[in-house]
């Protein structure tokens, strides 16, 4: 509509003689080049047709159970009503390390669920998913038959942090690093708690009232 426009006001452009009528059809000649030139770029086809056969709105699922047996990790994801669907509306895509969940046109909503950087391989060949009532449940195949402590890369690191945090050879150094913690993140009551009990704590050693390791 833009470059119909455009072509419009080129062509009066060359029909017109007075000055300030030129000027103005030149201030709209730029106007629309601009417009035209920060339109964002055509989607590609194939995108244009998936999202007008999606319609409604994208909801992100971030409830979901999990469980694993010898073979199997098993995430369970609840939404109500999906057995009605027809089974292509139910779409999951596995890569080695992560799998993408899509189900489209439930209830007028489009539902995903995205994992990245599973903790172990999967197999894409053996993996899969089930519908059941109110419920899908995506079934990722291991490579090997080993127990995962959790489902992603990303938990893993941030449980070692954790417990790092906390878990050192010496009892003293983990307390400290709690009420560093908790000095840190609390509010202005909180460090003021800390600060006395810590004041109370060197009074003690001092006197020799308790070891000096603590």
């Amino acid at each position: 509509q833009l470059q119909k426009d455009l072509e419009e006001v080129k062509e009066l452009l060359t029909k017109a003689t007075r000055k300030r009528v030129r000027d103005v059809l030149m201030t709209e000649k730029q106007k629309l080049e601009l417009e035209i030139k920060n339109q964002p770029p055509p989607k590609p086809k194939e995108v244009a047709e998936e999202e007008k056969s999606l319609g409604g709105y994208t909801v992100k699922i971030n409830n979901y159970g999990w469980d694993q047996s010898d073979k199997f990790i098993k995430i369970y994801i609840s939404l109500s009503g999906v057995q009605k669907l027809p089974a292509e509306n139910v779409q999951v895509n596995f890569t080695e390390r992560s799998f993408d969940l899509l189900v489209k046109n439930l209830n007028g909503k489009n539902y995903t669920m995205t994992f990245n950087n599973l903790l172990k391989p999967i197999s894409v060949e053996g993996s899969s998913r089930k519908i059941k009532t109110d419920m899908v449940l995506v079934m990722c195949r291991k490579k090997r038959e080993e127990k995962w402590d959790c489902l992603t890369q990303v938990e893993k690191e941030s449980k070692e942090k954790e417990k790092a945090d906390y878990d050192t050879s010496d009892p003293s150094e983990g307390l400290m690093n709690l009420l560093k913690k908790m000095y840190a993140e609390g509010d202005d009551e909180m460090k003021r708690t800390i600060n006395k009990a810590w004041v109370e704590s060197r009074e003690k050693q001092s006197k020799g009232d308790i070891p000096m390791d603590i």
